[in-house]
């Protein structure tokens, strides 16, 4: 695994449920077994619930749900606009105090953004802003089929736009069957990606093959 060095990371995807969650359990699971004390977060999650109790139970319930997760809201929408609707609304700094006091006594932290990059959390800032306060480098979660390309050099460059360091990509099977584009998407990215493709997740795959 790449992520000696790292206190932590920051993982996000190309798109609202292309396996960001399915992924980083396992990473967390990984680095667990490996002998490394390391916990996700999901600083804000809307909708579904879900995501956040697969991390928990990635982490082996070694901090509270709430404490994983610690905004919730109901409204399956961007965290920006369910704290419209909802209350109350999200501030960066709140968020990033919340995480470095959950990270607190674990050695390694993942820290798990919602939907896809550029997504707006609250008035003014969004995905980029948090993970840039947070100061973590950002791993790209990619579904592997039509389009990964596009919308994975999309995200692996606005994330450098960002002024952040982004580690690589990890390219998840969501459908068992593979077409032309899920064949050949690897070889293509290795070749014009500015950023390594470290690994893949087969369809229900319990364990991530890395390439590096």
């Amino acid at each position: 695994m790449i992520f000696g060095g790292c206190e932590g990371i920051f993982v996000t995807g190309t798109d609202t449920h292309i396996g960001k969650t399915y992924v980083s359990a396992l990473i967390i699971e990984e680095l667990r077994k490996g002998g490394v004390s390391a916990v996700g977060l999901k600083p804000v999650s809307s909708g579904s619930r879900e995501d956040a109790h697969r991390l928990w139970e990635a982490s082996g319930g070694a901090v509270d749900l709430d404490v994983l997760n610690p905004v919730h809201y109901n409204t399956p929408v961007a965290p920006y606009t369910a704290g419209q609707i909802e209350g109350p609304a999200l501030l960066v700094e709140e968020m990033v105090v919340r995480v470095h006091s959950a990270r607190e006594g674990f050695d390694f932290a993942l820290v798990e953004g919602a939907g896809g990059w550029e997504v707006p959390l609250g008035k003014g800032f969004g995905i980029p802003e948090l993970a840039r306060e947070l100061k973590f480098p950002v791993l790209v979660v990619a579904a592997n089929w039509l389009g990964a390309i596009n919308h994975t050099l999309l995200t692996v460059k606005a994330v450098q736009a960002s002024g952040l360091e982004c580690l690589g990509v990890i390219l998840n099977h969501l459908e068992a069957e593979r077409d032309v584009a899920a064949v050949t998407n690897r070889a293509i990215l290795d070749e014009i990606c500015p950023v390594p493709i470290l690994g893949e997740v087969m369809t229900d795959g319990t364990e991530i093959d890395w390439f590096e």
